[in-house]
């Protein structure tokens, strides 16, 4: 009778959070039926006529959007490898770290930049890498041409993807440090006995500790391939720089809402979703193989 009585208790906290669920995300979906329509907005989804699959064969079709779809995977692969590299590397040089005061100041201005607004960061970087910004200003002391950062399909996809990296890595390395507190400290105590350096120990003992950590979250991150980060590129990007970073979703929202052919965004988006759950379901699976992961 407790548990069932703790049961209730517990759907009760649940229920807020599943009826906006519901409401959000589960009705929404019947908007799906519109990648399958003429969709005219006057005429609202019931009076539109269908057109089958006419909208993803026209999509297929689409010069720019073979382009936009290699640009949302080719960032987001790059995202997500550096996410993953860069974390490791900060979390394993932090742990090396004997002064305490030192380690949790550095651990507090690096966990920081996850906390702020893309829309804050891409005023901060635009005038950082703007014409007459810090990085030009450099540039130029040292006799370089000034580079127009913001404007250039050469530099703007890296700047996309190191600032990501920047504001993330401080944030992603907490999961490694927990990961590397469980480290049994006998180990480190006998390959000190054992004569060997902190390198060695890094590599033979810290390295191997956090493995299965590693190769869970690497796995989990495949389902975020088609996911290269609206918010930051939408608040970055310009007309200049649509052919190397306009991704599916900005996509999806200039011709959605710019453009107003709703029944070619829904199916661009709809697409995407597909793939993404595929993505999603298969790095469960993988998760499961390689590191005895289960959420069901």
């Amino acid at each position: 009778m407790r548990n069932k009585k703790n049961e209730i208790y517990y759907n009760a906290m649940l229920a807020p959070g599943m009826v906006l669920l519901f409401i959000f995300s589960i009705v929404p979906m019947f908007g799906i039926i519109i990648a399958f329509q003429n969709f005219k907005p006057a005429l609202g989804i019931f009076g539109s006529s269908f057109n089958g699959l006419d909208n993803f064969r026209l999509i297929l079709n689409f010069p720019d959007v073979h382009q936009v779809f290699f640009n949302t995977i080719y960032i987001a692969v790059l995202k997500i490898i550096l996410g993953l590299i860069v974390p490791i590397i900060f979390a394993l040089l932090l742990n090396e770290v004997t002064v305490g005061w030192f380690k949790r100041t550095v651990q507090t201005v690096c966990y920081l930049p996850n906390f702020l607004s893309w829309v804050i960061l891409a005023v901060m970087f635009s005038n950082i890498f703007s014409y007459n910004g810090f990085v030009n200003e450099i540039i130029a002391f040292f006799g370089g041409e000034r580079i127009i950062f913001m404007a250039s399909n050469q530099y703007f996809r890296s700047i996309i993807i190191g600032t990501d990296v920047w504001k993330g890595f401080g944030y992603g390395a907490i999961v490694y440090l927990a990961a590397i507190t469980n480290i049994d400290l006998a180990l480190y105590e006998s390959a000190d006995i054992d004569g060997a350096g902190r390198f060695k120990k890094m590599w033979y003992i810290t390295m191997p500790g956090i493995k299965s950590t590693i190769i869970l979250l690497g796995t989990l991150a495949l389902g975020n391939v088609l996911n290269a980060g609206f918010e930051q590129i939408f608040t970055m990007y310009n007309p200049m720089v649509y052919s190397s970073v306009d991704i599916i979703d900005t996509y999806v929202y200039r011709m959605g809402l710019e453009k107003t052919r709703y029944s070619m965004a829904t199916a661009v988006g709809l697409l995407k979703s597909v793939i993404s759950f595929v993505l999603i379901v298969v790095s469960y699976k993988l998760a499961d193989k390689f590191a005895n992961y289960k959420i069901f």
